[in-house]
């Protein structure tokens, strides 16, 4: 009798579990997809290879060289990590829209991205501006990110640690344009 009971019920939990996987992949987002952009975008960067003009700051010292990026997930994880779309953030999010420009704001304490400002042209993606403030009683910074689509990306980050001197940091990157075929 058990060993009869046994077949239908780990079938049935079997079913049941992969149900729920199916369920939790068909949810819907709520905001902007923005780790799903971006890595859409790392995959097109990736096999297209542009060379990059970067130029880095930190406090006032600035250095540049043209490059190629080896590794656009690696240059693009602090905005796939800017993704709004936690489960634990659904509803937390202010959503405008103006002028093409549909903006996602927050004003909770935990939730350390304060606004996502995307910048329509038609249905393609003009700019991708995130502005992010983590905070405590010992650290505070504040980081600006910024993309247009094939030509430049941007983070902007001030820091303060207390008892320390502020400290700032810059990067960009200019995506060069092809001068004809190669």
């Amino acid at each position: 009798m058990i060993k009869k009971l046994f077949i239908p019920v780990l079938a049935l939990a079997l079913l049941s579990c992969n149900q729920r996987k199916e369920a939790e992949a068909n949810t819907s987002l709520v905001y902007f997809n923005i780790k799903g952009y971006f890595e859409k975008e790392i995959s097109r960067l990736q096999k297209l290879n542009p060379t990059v003009n970067k130029t880095v700051s930190v406090n006032g010292t600035i250095e540049s060289k043209s490059a190629k990026i080896a590794d656009w997930t690696k240059e693009f994880a602090i905005f796939v990590n800017a993704d709004i779309n936690k489960t634990s953030w659904k509803g937390s999010f202010k959503t405008t829209e103006k002028n093409g420009v549909a903006i996602y704001t927050s004003d909770h304490d935990k939730i350390p991205v304060k606004k996502v400002s995307i910048t329509w042209r038609g249905r393609e993606v003009g700019k991708i501006e995130i502005v992010i403030d983590n905070k405590n009683i010992v650290y505070r910074s504040q980081d600006t990110l910024t993309y247009f689509p094939d030509s430049l990306y941007s983070y902007k980050k001030q820091q303060k640690i207390r008892l320390l001197k502020d400290k700032k940091y810059a990067v960009i990157g200019i995506l060069e344009k092809k001068m004809g075929p190669e």
